[in-house]
């Protein structure tokens, strides 16, 4: 009965809302819509193409965690003003991929930096755009990318840390901000919003597709499972697998508990049979053959390609894994 009900209501979800797009697509963003889903009473979560965006607001402001692409930040405003007219004081980055990033300078342009004291004066832009909040690697990243994946610097991050986590306290509400090391990349974060019981995810968990394992920008496989299970030691259900701590993930529909236990059971379970692959000296190409994803493809592996991209990167990930073992 539990897992009907949870068909039914992700069922529902992408009827009203929409499949996102995984972040290898860009869509025609003068056909996206911003559509939003009231999660919890101050917490939102607005659905367009790339990354979820999650919304906080209350009597202090909005703040929002990830910002989708560029090309959508107008209409990205325009839903939050249909919801509060509030200022936008804070913006949280989970990572540094152009499809959560990408309106980071839009959107800190239309808000404001909470300021005060004897020093705010003495601050050229002082209380100019709202602070902009990540993982030091989410600054490295966005401050040296060239080319196609420049980001201006109006876009990075203003407030950053390096240790676990980060702390704070608005809209009278504790916040965590945690980072999850060599996950989908070095500089992932999940957003708890502890009074609301949500959590933002970022893509250290999705609905709709495989992990994405950047392996050049320090992500990892077991890093995933980590993250997943410090995800999962978080969440606390109302009843078996449901309700209780709801997770905004990184793309896909809302979800709670037996969902991302569905999601991290799909990851242990692949990660089991390509160890077991590689520990017998099978190559890629035999290991592709095997086909170690085959019933978990009609879940997440829709998207043409996203299955051998997500194998070759796991296969790399958890032998260049085994090898350090063996060290």
């Amino acid at each position: 009965m539990r897992r009907h009900a949870r068909a039914t209501l992700a069922t529902l979800l992408c009827a009203a809302f929409g499949t996102p797009a995984p972040a290898q697509q860009q869509p025609n963003f003068a056909t996206v819509e911003i559509r939003s889903l009231q999660v919890r009473d101050d917490i939102y979560m607005l659905v367009g193409a790339g990354g979820n965006i999650t919304m906080q607001v209350g009597d202090d402001g909005i703040l929002l965690v990830d910002t989708q692409y560029a090309p959508l930040s107008n209409k990205i405003l325009a839903a939050i003003r249909k919801i509060s007219d509030k200022p936008i004081h804070y913006i949280v980055n989970t990572h540094h991929h152009g499809d959560h990033t990408g309106g980071n300078a839009s959107l800190r342009a239309a808000g404001s930096t909470v300021s005060g004291g004897n020093m705010a004066g003495a601050i050229r832009d002082s209380g100019v755009g709202a602070a902009i909040i990540a993982h030091e690697n989410v600054l490295n990243h966005l401050s040296t990318a060239t080319g196609a994946q420049a980001t201006p610097s109006g876009g990075w991050p203003t407030d950053t840390f390096f240790g676990d986590k980060k702390e704070m306290y608005y809209n009278g509400e504790g916040i965590e901000i945690l980072h999850l090391p060599a996950a989908h990349t070095d500089g992932d974060s999940i957003v708890f919003f502890r009074r609301s019981d949500v959590i933002s995810a970022g893509d250290v968990f999705v609905t709709n597709s495989y992990p994405v394992i950047d392996l050049a920008n320090g992500g990892s496989y077991l890093g995933i499972v980590d993250a997943l299970e410090r995800l999962v030691d978080i969440i606390i259900p109302v009843y078996g697998q449901d309700g209780g701590t709801l997770v905004i993930p990184g793309h896909g529909r809302l979800s709670n508990l037996g969902d991302v236990l569905n999601f991290r059971e799909m990851v242990l379970v692949v990660r089991d049979r390509l160890q077991a692959a590689i520990a017998a000296g099978m190559t890629l190409e035999q290991v592709k053959a095997t086909k170690p994803t085959f019933d978990y493809d009609p879940v997440y592996g829709a998207t043409p390609g996203a299955t051998d991209r997500f194998v070759e990167a796991a296969y790399k990930s958890l032998s260049d894994s085994a090898k350090g073992a063996k060290k």
